[in-house]
């Protein structure tokens, strides 16, 4: 067997062979080489290369399962070098990567496209619920249109709404010195809405560097040492600023209106959070940069336990039934 990929253009050649495709993805899934049923948890299955799915010893329905089963790639009838393509650019694209690109790179349809791109969203989405510490630079940002581009009739619109937000979508943002960034979209940068966001996710003793915006200012004064910085003074005073903040913004807005152009705030956390991904794995725990293969690796790690329909990712969810 060949040597597993380290650019995209050994990825496509290894991946155009199935067998590849099913191996690289059980070394990830299961590292220790016991291949697990996941319907019944049992290690003693067998593999049926003519297929390339395995058979439980176990009688139960669901007996037969494939490497896509319990991962995002479920029910795909997508094949797998094609999934794994997708992963790469995703994983790898600073800017993003349009469901058009890929619709006309993979010869799959534009909504093909675009469901894959979300799936693999989910599965970049991290898990990591450890509060950042140490130096803590706290920020928000609003996603929408310019003013100057609309039709009057929208304008006037945006300027009789009354919530702060000028009918855009707030992004509330967090981030540890040479650390991870958390990002999430937010209803509101009121002060409740800030004060949760930042109690949730940051250390109490943390020293905290933000913006003059009063909502920042209104923080429980024992639980950070809290630093602000006037930008209608200047925007660095020594290690007093949120610059780190802004430089995320720019690669987060880059790519929603370079890239995806036009992205409707159903969604948009799927599209911070897969800036938040490439951001957070720029390097290792040691400071060396990660390349290419190395984030690829990291996100198809993530795939198991994850599953997104297409009447969640449209909203056609069927409501339950209340509870009485």
């Amino acid at each position: 067997m060949a040597s597993e990929p380290k650019t995209l253009q050994e990825a496509i050649i290894y991946f155009s062979n199935p067998d590849n495709c099913v191996a690289f993805l059980v070394a990830r899934r299961w590292p220790d080489g016991n291949v697990i049923c996941p319907t019944c948890g049992r290690a003693d299955v067998a593999y049926v290369p003519a297929r390339r799915v395995w058979q439980c010893k176990t009688r139960h329905p669901k007996s037969q399962f494939s490497i896509k089963v319990g991962t995002i790639f479920e029910d795909s009838p997508i094949s797998l070098d094609k999934w794994l393509m997708a992963m790469w650019m995703l994983a790898n694209c600073k800017n993003g990567a349009s469901s058009y690109e890929l619709h006309r790179a993979m010869g799959i349809s534009q909504k093909s496209a675009w469901f894959v791109f979300h799936r693999i969203r989910l599965a970049l989405k991290g898990s990591d619920t450890e509060k950042l510490g140490d130096e803590v630079e706290a920020d928000e940002t609003f996603v929408g249109g310019k003013t100057t581009n609309m039709h009057r009739r929208s304008k006037r619109k945006m300027q009789a709404m009354k919530d702060g937000n000028w009918g855009k979508t707030i992004v509330l943002g967090l981030l540890e010195r040479e650390g991870r960034v958390r990002a999430a979209v937010g209803p509101t940068r009121k002060h409740y809405q800030v004060h949760s966001h930042v109690m949730a996710n940051v250390e109490p003793g943390t020293t905290l560097y933000t913006d003059e915006y009063d909502a920042y200012q209104t923080l429980p004064p024992d639980q950070f040492t809290h630093e602000i910085i006037n930008h209608l003074e200047g925007y660095v005073k020594g290690r007093v600023h949120v610059n780190g903040m802004e430089n995320f913004w720019s690669l987060l807005k880059r790519g929603l209106k370079g890239t995806y152009v036009s992205v409707d705030p159903a969604h948009l956390q799927a599209y911070v959070d897969e800036q938040v991904f490439r951001f957070n794995n720029r390097e290792d725990d040691n400071g060396k940069p990660l390349t290419d293969s190395d984030r690829f690796d990291l996100a198809v790690r993530q795939i198991v336990g994850k599953r997104l329909t297409w009447a969640e990712v449209t909203g056609k969810v069927p409501e339950k039934p209340a509870i009485n």
